[in-house]
């Protein structure tokens, strides 16, 4: 094997530390404390000779303990012993600052391990060189005869060449340790002295010691011997023991009672209740019966036992039913921003394990009893605080009576709890933004009555089921935790004592049907209805003798807030808090449970008062909250409490079918025959323009809100057809209610009814017949002309049957009527129309009784199903119904456009009634006149009038459909009715044209540019004459503006004055011109 080269060092890679050494030589060139001696005896104990500090010191040159030998120095000097000590210097100086004086075992270099002479740095120096050239000889493992061998071999795999070196490191480290015992000679002379008085110490000791035993031996013997008064006085000692103790018992039970009033005012209740059983074992043992003046501690031991449970039991309650101010976060009360927003949940938590609840119950460990320590914290948190009150009653031996007495107040402390969320809403909600009617604020939903009511609903199931389900929470902890103490005590039946849940739960079911039938169902007769009392029949006059077996006044209906009462009652609480500590706080509450209970037991049934009406509306916003409480209480139930998770919501189902579908159809039937029953029903809505883009009828409005209503609330309900049936037979009855409506508006008077038909003309027209095909085919095309047909029509009609006065509808008020019934219908029948929603066969029939079956549970609906307002409201149809629903609406359609024809034909007709009654005026005056007619005064403001309520309640498309060729009809009948006019002359005929132009200019008004140019042209001809009507004839022939029959009427008209004439000349020549200029007109014209 090779070896290492001289000067290295093997755990430094090879390389020599060059400090070590330089630090060395410096310490001796430049006079540093080896360089410092003393005078010493040469060759003497404790120094050096001459010739060993000039060896020494030859060795601190600069070449250090490098070694001197020839085959040094040129091992040393070649180019790569050159390298390897620059990279050793360079190694040295890359260390850090506060490692470069340490060797490489981490231990300084300086000689205070060794004294801080200069014996300690030399024989420092010395290990160093010998740990960086020779480091096999610090080894444990070192072998001598190994070492031995090396030096002796001179190959290149021996250290031959290193003897030299190796024989002056051991003269160094001999004279290094010869420096040492020259610097502490001193104190090694001075030990041999001090040994020297140690070993006489000892001596001293060893002899005191035999002394000591044999005083001890003698006392041995004295105390062995046996002495008679002696065991007298032992006697007296025991007894005056048995008495000390005696009354050391009695002064701690002394300071029993302060204890013990003290850790009840703390509600340590654990710590009470062994410090109470502890003083109860005490005092009961049989040296202390004797002693009578413990018979008031007995008794006061034994009523504090009495008063504890008492405390605890109420402190059970407290917690259990949300009174201590510690449950306040158990429970949140409803806030209507949180509920809208994401805060007030809709459904049960995804994750009901980070519950507060079910963290306690994972961490639950009743294997071993609490321990005091932990019992002073327990307070914050009120489960564990309810687990230390069972435990505590449990110690005390009543844990069977304290869950007897949470079944016996489980029903009066649970109608507390709603009876005080009852008045907290009540006091949070004034009365008179709830007192209003129920029609009223179901068929607005604008109203702000309608969202109080709501707010006040939910305000009250959300907090009411919050604090249920913290009371649920707190009966499930009893129940694990005496089920838990029960096991561990080894209870033979520990059923007995985990009832209290099923009973729970059974009044939860009581209440929650209660408060559902109390909010849904209508029962005037209800005293508690909106707080209001029973009317009470009596006569101011007569006197009445008092029921004396109705109670008047009773001490606990005084008022509690009083003043006086207050003074007292905090008077009697601080001499309670004085004898009773803890027990002050209880007597209030104790009170109001007592309260309760006569309030339950002598005021007949357990009803609370109702906040706002009651209506099968209201079921949109019971469910929801009922829904999640139910949900939320299967995470609750515990497993062993006899109740099936799947039958938790089966008395909902059953109040559901049982209770709230009768209330619903009869509910539907009474509304919407109210919607449209009311006086004002067939009025003009007021607030229309809410709803619709024209005016319609009030009862239209309030039908189709009702409708929606009652589809939304359908959704959410399971898909019944029977539902569905319910409400087309509700719209079947408004159609009939409407159409009657429309029927006697358009019916003739019966005495007047002469013709076979009891409508009026323009209804009889306008329903069927070659008319009613004319105006469906103007409608369909909406390509309004001037009506030719339809003119042509009503004039043939009217001349074949002349019309009464009684056959027009001429008011305003019929005229916005029959608008009304057109706009109200084509609304309803569009919103009817969004309505429907064709469901699969399969879904919608369901059933076919009249009763809905349970086969369908109505809980299993998910709660996110419930509709809100913003959603689509939609009616289920199967097939079947859809049939009769689109036939009902377009029933509706038929009868609006029956309203519209009819009144435009009403119109037309009144055109042509009133020209007929113009035309029948004498035309033969004396004199000119410039007043026209009153009849076409009458028209014209029948027609002013008519338009007037057409702007107002129709579209511009229809206003044009109903006025476009009233100029053209007008026209029509001048000309064509002419033969009305008995005899005309020339001023009858001045004032015609008058007519003519004042009907002109009002037409222009309504109908636009239109001219009644035919009727003008034809009374001019008038003005010309009858031979000048004839030669016109003659000139156009078969192109003259005006028929024969007309061409005939005119001529007659010519004439007619001479045929009225008194002179017979006259008259015959009249009627031979007549003739004449009839046989030429047939001539020309033919």
């Amino acid at each position: 094997m090779s070896r290492p080269p001289y000067g290295s060092n093997p755990s430094l890679n090879g390389h020599y530390d060059q400090s070590n050494a330089t630090a060395y030589n410096t310490s001796h060139r430049d006079g540093g404390p080896l360089a410092v001696e003393r005078e010493r005896r040469p060759g003497g104990y404790g120094g050096f000779n001459t010739d060993d500090n000039e060896h020494l010191n030859s060795l601190s040159n600069g070449r250090g303990l490098q070694g001197l030998s020839d085959d040094h120095h040129r091992y040393a000097n070649d180019g790569y012993g050159y390298s390897r000590q620059r990279a050793a210097d360079r190694s040295q100086a890359e260390r850090p600052l506060g490692t470069r004086g340490m060797d490489r075992n981490g231990t300084q270099n300086n000689s205070t391990l060794y004294g801080t002479g200069p014996g300690g740095r030399q024989i420092q120096d010395v290990l160093s060189h010998i740990s960086d050239n020779w480091p096999i000889m610090t080894e444990d493992e070192c072998v001598p005869v190994h070492v031995t061998l090396q030096l002796m071999d001179h190959s290149s795999l021996g250290r031959g060449s290193d003897y030299q070196d190796f024989q002056r490191t051991s003269r160094h480290l001999q004279k290094a340790l010869r420096s040492i015992v020259n610097e502490h000679h001193q104190g090694f002379n001075s030990s041999i002295g001090t040994f020297h008085k140690i070993q006489s110490s000892i001596q001293s000791s060893q002899v005191r010691v035999r002394s000591l035993k044999e005083s001890v031996y003698n006392a041995k013997s004295s105390l062995m011997e046996v002495k008679p008064e002696l065991q007298d006085l032992g006697a007296s000692s025991q007894r005056y023991r048995s008495m000390l103790h005696i009354l050391g018992q009695i002064q701690k039970l002394q300071a029993v009672p302060e204890q013990l009033d003290a850790r009840i005012a703390d509600k340590q209740f654990l710590t009470a209740v062994e410090l109470l059983q502890d003083a109860l074992r005490m005092i009961r043992r049989s040296e202390m019966e004797p002693i009578g003046a413990l018979s008031d501690l007995r008794v006061y031991f034994s009523n504090q036992e009495t008063s504890l449970t008492d405390i605890l039991v109420e402190e059970l309650h407290d917690h259990l039913y949300l009174k201590s101010p510690q449950c306040q976060d158990r429970w949140k009360s409803y806030s209507a921003a949180s509920q809208h927003s994401v805060e007030q949940p809709t459904s049960a938590p995804a994750n009901t394990w980070g519950r507060p609840l079910c963290r306690f119950l994972t961490n639950l460990d009743l294997s071993s009893p609490l321990n005091d320590a932990v019992s002073a914290e327990l307070q914050k948190d009120s489960f564990r605080y309810i687990h230390l009150l069972l435990e505590a009653l449990d110690r005390l031996g009543c844990l069977e009576l304290a869950v007897d007495r949470i079944e016996q107040r489980l029903p009066v402390e649970l109608f507390t709890i709603v009876e005080r969320t009852n008045q907290e809403v009540d006091l949070r909600h004034p009365m008179h933004l709830r007192d209003s009617g129920q029609l009223e604020s179901i068929l607005d939903p604008h109203v702000q009555d309608d969202k109080e009511r709501g707010d006040v609903l939910d305000d009250l199931l959300w907090t009411l089921y919050s604090k249920f389900e913290a009371i649920a929470e707190g009966h499930r902890v009893v129940h694990d935790v005496v089920g838990g103490i029960a096991k561990r005590n080894g209870v033979r039946h520990p059923e007995r004592l985990g009832g209290s849940f099923k009973e729970l739960w059974k009044l939860y079911q009581s209440e929650l049907r209660s408060l559902l039938h109390d909010y849904i169902a209508t029962d005037e007769n209800n005293p508690t209805r909106l707080g209001r009392s029973q009317p009470v029949e009596s006569n101011p006059l007569q006197s009445n003798r008092r029921d004396r077996a109705k109670r008047i006044f009773q001490m606990l209906e005084v008022d509690q807030k009083a003043g006086s009462l207050t003074a007292e009652q905090e008077e009697l609480e601080k001499i309670l808090q004085n004898s009773v500590p803890g027990l002050a706080t209880k007597s209030q509450r104790r009170s109001g449970v007592q309260r309760t209970k006569n309030r339950v037991s002598k005021g007949g049934p357990a009803t609370h008062k109702l906040l706002v009406e009651s209506s099968v509306f209201n079921i949109g916003m019971l469910l929801p909250p009922s829904l999640t409480f139910l949900q939320r209480l299967k995470d609750i139930v515990p497993p062993g409490s006899d109740i099936a998770i799947s039958t938790l919501t089966t008395f909902l189902d059953d109040f559901l079918v049982n209770v709230f579908l009768p209330q619903l159809e009869e509910s539907v039937t009474e509304l919407c025959a109210q919607s449209y029953m009311d006086r004002d029903a067939f009025q003009e809505d007021p607030q229309w323009r809410q709803r619709a883009p024209r005016p319609i009828l009030k009862s239209a409005a309030s039908f189709l809100i009702l409708i929606k209503t009652f589809c939304r609330l359908l959704d959410n309900l399971p898909e019944d057809q029977n539902f569905t049936q319910l409400i087309i037979s509700q719209l079947i009855a408004y159609y009939d209610r409407c159409y009657g409506w429309y029927r006697s508006m358009v019916r003739r008077v019966p005495i007047q009814t002469q013709s076979d038909t009891e409508l009026k003309p323009a209804a009889a027209m306008a329903e069927a017949g070659s008319l009613r095909n004319t105006l469906d085919a103007l409608w369909r095309s909406r390509e309004i002309g001037e009506g030719s047909l339809e003119n042509e029509h009503l004039a043939s009609r009217t001349r074949e049957a002349p019309l009464v006065p009684t056959d027009i509808v001429s008011d305003r008020r019929t005229v916005a009527s029959l608008c009304l019934i057109y706009t109200s219908m084509q609304w309803l029948a569009s919103g009817l129309a969004q309505l429907r929603h064709i469901v699969p066969q399969s879904d919608s029939s369901r059933r076919t009784s009249s009763r809905p079956q349970q086969a369908r549970r109505w809980t299993l609906l998910e709660i996110t199903k419930l509709s809100s307002d913003d959603e689509a409201v939609q009616l289920p149809l199967n097939p079947e119904s859809a049939t009769t629903f689109d036939g009902i609406v377009d029933s509706m359609r038929s009868m609006a456009l029956d309203a519209l024809f009819t009144l435009q034909v009403d119109i037309r007709c009144g055109i042509a009634h009133m020209t007929a009654r113009m035309l029948d005026a004498p035309y033969l005056l004396p004199y000119p006149t410039n007043n026209p007619n009153p009849e076409a005064l009458a028209l014209n403001s029948d027609l002013l009038s008519s338009d007037d309520a057409l702007h107002t309640y129709l579209s511009l498309e229809e206003h044009s459909f109903m006025t476009k060729g009233l100029a053209a009809l007008l026209d029509t009948l001048l000309v064509a009715n002419a033969s009305r006019i008995r005899s005309m002359d020339a001023n009858g005929c001045g004032r015609m044209q008058l007519n003519i132009l004042v009907l002109q200019q009002n037409l222009k008004a309504i109908e636009g540019d239109v001219s009644l140019f035919r009727s003008s042209h034809f009374f001019e001809l008038f003005v010309e004459g009858a031979d000048a009507i004839v030669a016109r004839a003659k000139e156009a022939g078969g192109n003259f503006d005006f028929s024969l029959e007309e061409c005939k009427i005119l001529v007659d008209l010519c004439h007619s004055e001479g045929l009225q004439s008194t002179q017979r000349e006259s008259s015959v020549q009249a009627k031979k011109n007549l003739a004449d200029h009839h046989r030429q007109l047939e001539d020309c014209m033919s």
